[in-house]
């Protein structure tokens, strides 16, 4: 079902309100403009919310903590993501079902739950209102975005209400970048044909669901941020750095990861286990010719220099790997995933060591086989890149009627 941009706008209880002009504590969340307006959208509500650690007010706060003490809101349930509501699970984990220890709330568990599963959860904890809010780094592969597609479509199938409150996407929403998932190819890292770098909030993409992809619309309402712009930088907006996850320690680790996740496709290391995840990529018998083959591409608002890292868990757990590190010199003309595919590019030709991952997750990650095949039969980066652009291009038409910030 296909809803138009004027329906979508008159969905949202709270809209966007202008920037303040060179004002750098201008931005309020969504979850400030709701608790500014006296939770007036969730009144005699049961409310059940789904977060994790970067549900944060500017004051470093969670939004549970505020909520639950706050007797204008009525919080019944929490519901956890991948890594959990508090965050102690590494990748490809959860918490499980718990009571949260400050609070006395139910926690329940999201992560790999999805269709009448998750609506079947929504039902138990007895609540009448979903809502999100957790931070996004603008990347398909993220799973927090299809951990919000999922609800969405659970909160329909459970007749339960679903409110999405924005916050900024780190990397601006200027554009969208990289290849579009085929279909065929949808897991929990991707469930829809959306862009790699998708260049949206959540309450856009929250939008975009509802209008293309849902079967049947969830009931939706959307608390916009005030004081964002699309060329906003998340180290504009006053509010502290909460790592989305484990390895994601920090908002330049949000700059690389749509390019540099793709070495979770093949043998190197992605930098896991290091203090630079995604900014150090290696393996065992790399040396500084990888860093020159890339530096030669010239590849805009990046450097890349000779590199030394010994991982402390994950691919080559203790022992010595050499490679690179990724310098981003100019953010505002750099693009992550084209610079990733050159990274894939060069490292292939100079390392006769280089393979991908038996299972294919390459695939998984980019979406379809085109640029393990393509890379595979000697195909340049440019080539690679090319070949994306038309599916790119209808992605971003459709994109463009759900934006909702300047």
């Amino acid at each position: 079902m296909h809803l138009s941009r004027r329906n979508l706008l008159a969905s949202a209880t709270l809209a966007a309100a202008p920037r303040p002009h060179h004002h750098r504590d201008g931005l309020h969340t969504g979850f400030e403009r709701l608790a500014a307006d006296g939770y007036s959208l969730l009144k005699d509500q049961r409310v059940g919310i789904v977060t994790n650690p970067t549900g944060i007010t500017k004051d470093a706060s969670h939004i549970v903590d505020v909520m639950h003490g706050d007797p204008r809101v009525r919080l019944t349930a929490v519901f956890g993501p991948e890594h959990g509501f508090r965050g102690t699970a590494q990748a490809g984990g959860s918490e499980g079902r718990s009571t949260d220890p400050a609070t006395g709330l139910p926690v329940y568990d999201t992560y790999l739950k999805s269709g009448q599963v998750l609506a079947d959860v929504f039902t138990t904890a007895a609540v009448d209102t979903v809502v999100f809010d957790i931070q996004d780094v603008g990347a398909r592969f993220y799973t927090y975005i299809w951990t919000l597609y999922d609800c969405m479509e659970a909160a329909q199938l459970a007749g339960k209400r679903f409110v999405v409150l924005d916050r900024p996407n780190p990397v601006t929403g200027r554009k969208a970048q990289g290849p579009v998932l085929h279909r065929e190819f949808a897991t929990f890292v991707g469930r829809q044909p959306i862009a790699q770098a998708h260049g949206m909030t959540v309450a856009e993409l929250a939008r975009l669901f509802n209008g293309e992809f849902l079967g049947r619309p969830v009931v939706l309402d959307t608390v916009l941020m005030s004081g964002w712009q699309r060329s906003d930088w998340y180290d504009t907006s006053a509010l502290p750095w909460v790592p989305p996850s484990p390895n994601m320690p920090t908002p330049d680790t949000a700059l690389v990861y749509s390019g540099t996740c793709m070495f979770e496709g093949t043998t190197l290391s992605e930098g896991r286990g290091t203090t630079r995840p995604f900014e150090l990529l290696g393996a065992e018998g790399i040396d500084g010719r990888w860093a020159a083959a890339a530096n030669e591409l010239a590849l805009p608002g990046v450097r890349f220099r000779e590199a030394y890292f010994t991982p402390t868990f994950s691919k080559f757990e203790g022992r010595t790997v050499g490679g690179l590190q990724i310098h981003v010199t100019d953010r505002e003309v750099y693009d992550p995933v084209r610079t990733g595919i050159g990274l894939l590019v060069t490292a292939k030709k100079v390392w006769d060591g280089f393979a991908w991952r038996s299972d294919h997750w390459i695939d998984t990650l980019t979406g379809s086989a085109r640029v393990r095949t393509m890379i595979d039969a000697g195909a340049s980066a440019d080539q690679v890149a090319g070949a994306w652009q038309g599916e790119l291009a209808a992605f971003r038409r459709t994109r463009r009627e759900y934006l909702l910030y300047t």
